[in-house]
């Protein structure tokens, strides 16, 4: 493991050694563990996810191939 100095603001480190604390590990395993959990969440997110699309009051179908091409023609139909 290599050694990493970070600032953090005071109320911050005493909330995660509050946490980490209660979970009976130490500061650094428990800054590592919400660095991991944080990081492994970025990636496993896709255009799948994207919240756009996951929202159905706002998109409920496939987004159509040319959207980005004709955006004006699917933003406002016939009428341009």
């Amino acid at each position: 493991m290599d050694r990493t100095t970070i600032m953090l603001p005071p109320e911050l480190k005493i909330r995660a050694a509050n946490q980490a604390r209660k979970m009976r590990i130490s500061l650094g395993q428990y800054i590592r563990e919400a660095l991991k959990k944080s990081l492994d969440m970025e990636n496993s997110r896709g255009v799948d996810e994207d919240s756009l699309f996951m929202d159905n009051a706002v998109f409920d179908r496939a987004a159509p191939e040319n959207l980005a091409s004709d955006h004006d023609e699917h933003l406002y139909g016939d009428g341009m």
